[in-house]
């Protein structure tokens, strides 16, 4: 089992920086990838990013340039940092973890910390 708990969102004008951390505990050393993901009121959730344990990374194309997604050495913490912040980026984040164990995939989400950008 693998547990995640995101922090770092809140309260940021347009423009503005924030810094996401995912840190996860459990069965970290089976962890393969981890991802962000975000939820607007009323839409679907959508990828935001993702990093794999060799360090590859996988942006949304609308958000390339802005946010960088990346993992410390023990791969037990993922961060999201963003830049230039919108209104648009406002919703609630999502860590997301994934396992790869005797040719199954696993994976394991945190509970969401929110992101709010004002203009």
């Amino acid at each position: 089992q693998v547990q995640l708990v995101e922090s770092g969102g809140g309260l940021v004008q347009a423009g503005g920086s924030l810094r996401l951390s995912c840190a996860a505990s459990g069965s970290i050393f089976t962890i393969n990838a981890m991802g962000w993901y975000r939820q607007a009121p009323g839409k679907q959730r959508e990828l935001v990013a993702s990093i794999t344990r060799g360090g590859n990374t996988n942006y949304a194309d609308s958000l390339k340039g802005r946010f960088t997604i990346s993992r410390d050495g023990t791969n037990n913490t993922a961060y999201l940092q963003m830049n230039s912040l919108r209104p648009e980026d406002t919703g609630v984040y999502y860590c997301k973890a994934v396992r790869n164990l005797v040719g199954r995939e696993y994976a394991y989400w945190g509970q969401g910390t929110q992101v709010t950008v004002s203009s």
